[in-house]
């Protein structure tokens, strides 16, 4: 194991506990601020299929964006546990009852619509750190890295807090980088986007 990913379990506590003493005025109102800012993602106004998370562990509230996307009816799903440790995707109607997994976050029922990945316009993933470059601290599990490998697919937006950003840390080679960063104060595009 690198010295980068034995100090990664320590950089994730550190950056959790920062985020998780945010105000909870202060997160209501980034919630929103964040909201109006993704108007500026490139095919944001034509994207009908969109991806979000439920909020966990202090993580920036992405269903202000998501309320604004369903009153213009658009396709809202969220992540869904697979058996091989990836991530698939349901609809996420309004009326649609969300049962918990075993991290206690909750997710769409089986019979849910599930498109595939490379369907969707946009996912906005969570994360614990972030960096300019794309490079995106996640929660140690994989997830959204094996589900979001490969060279097609949807724009990748990660959502989380400022005072999350980082600098100097290194992606491993199995790293998906993000797109777009989404705070409460920019939206910014990554180094290495390919997007307009």
């Amino acid at each position: 194991m690198s010295p980068e990913q034995q100090a990664k379990p320590a950089l994730r506590k550190y950056l959790r506990r920062k985020r998780q003493a945010l105000a909870p005025a202060f997160r209501a109102q980034a919630a929103t601020a964040a909201a109006a800012l993704a108007a500026g993602l490139p095919g944001w106004h034509t994207a009908r299929h969109i991806a979000f998370y439920w909020p966990n562990d202090g993580e920036l509230d992405p269903r202000p964006l998501a309320a604004a996307c369903r009153e213009q009816q658009r396709n809202l799903y969220l992540p869904v546990l697979a058996g091989d440790n990836r991530l698939i995707f349901r609809r996420w109607d309004a009326d649609t009852t969300l049962p918990v997994n075993q991290f206690g976050i909750p997710e769409p029922q089986p019979g849910s619509p599930e498109p595939d990945t490379a369907e969707l316009d946009i996912v906005f993933l969570p994360l614990v750190g972030w960096q300019r470059d794309g490079y995106r601290l996640g929660m140690g599990g994989g997830f959204y890295d094996r589900t979001l490998a490969g060279p097609a697919g949807p724009l990748r937006v990660g959502m989380g807090f400022s005072c999350q950003e980082l600098t100097g840390q290194m992606a491993e080679r199995w790293d998906v980088a993000l797109d777009y960063v989404l705070t409460e104060t920019i939206l910014h595009r990554c180094a290495d986007a390919e997007c307009p």
